[in-house]
């Protein structure tokens, strides 16, 4: 009986402080949970705390955490909400996270990236939302700041898909597409200039200049990666599926 006893008043300690737990965080204002959740990952942490409830999805939805690219006319008057890809990145500020909303024609030509930046595609698969660089430019994007990208579809129909200058660029989940043409030998999937120097030793290890990339699609092209600097092809693993492969590797200095 008194076992009995103990275990219940153990389970009723645990239950008040469990309640006593939930009801704190709920009580923080929106500006302190706001901040908690930007330090969560945008996929797939921001999206189940989302599902939490209305007021946690108002703020992990809030432009504050992240900026939109959508053609909705209905939501042009939102805040933080961009017609296209490059007034997103002119109005980000350095670590803004950018959702790109899939099902839309998307315009990617020489788009520079100046700052360290986010860019998310919104659909359930990286096809879904979909970047066109057209014949007679020189690349989709190109990175002179530390950035990511995931959840993406790059298509070039002459040139390259990502240009990478300089920062750590990651790529992840994405497709990078060049279209078939007689001038094949002219096109890359990624371009990397970067030299990889630097005067003095970084403080951290892997925080100069270089490219990785997981679990992403590359079809056509010369080659998959074309550097002109000081970095080089490493660490390259392959995984082959009935209707394509996937790649893991990095560019860097040897």
């Amino acid at each position: 009986m008194v076992k009995r006893r103990w275990k219940a008043s153990v389970a009723a300690a645990a239950a008040a402080s469990f309640s006593a737990a939930a009801s704190s965080i709920h009580s923080l204002d929106d500006g302190c949970l706001m901040h908690i959740f930007s330090f969560l990952t945008p996929i797939p942490d921001r999206y189940s705390v989302a599902l939490v409830c209305h007021r946690w999805r108002y703020l992990v939805c809030h432009p504050r955490l992240w900026l939109r690219v959508e053609n909705s006319i209905r939501n042009m008057g939102e805040p933080g909400v961009f017609p296209n890809l490059e007034a997103a990145i002119s109005a980000a500020r350095p670590g803004d996270t950018i959702l790109i909303a899939p099902g839309l024609d998307h315009v990617a030509c020489n788009i520079q990236i100046k700052k360290p930046l986010c860019l998310i595609g919104g659909g359930e698969l990286p096809d879904d939302t979909v970047l066109t660089c057209s014949r007679g430019s020189e690349s989709a994007l190109e990175f002179l700041s530390t950035c990511k990208i995931t959840n993406l579809m790059i298509k070039a129909e002459l040139g390259c898909c990502l240009l990478h200058r300089s920062g750590r660029l990651t790529i992840e989940g994405c497709i990078l597409q060049c279209e078939a043409n007689p001038l094949d030998y002219l096109s890359f999937p990624i371009m990397s200039t970067a030299n990889g120097c630097h005067s003095f030793p970084q403080p951290v290890k892997g925080t100069g200049d270089g490219v990785t990339v997981a679990r992403t699609r590359i079809e056509g092209g010369a080659k998959a990666v074309w550097t002109s600097g000081h970095l080089v092809l490493q660490r390259v693993r392959a995984i082959y599926s009935r209707t394509s492969i996937f790649f893991w590797f990095e560019v860097a200095e040897q």
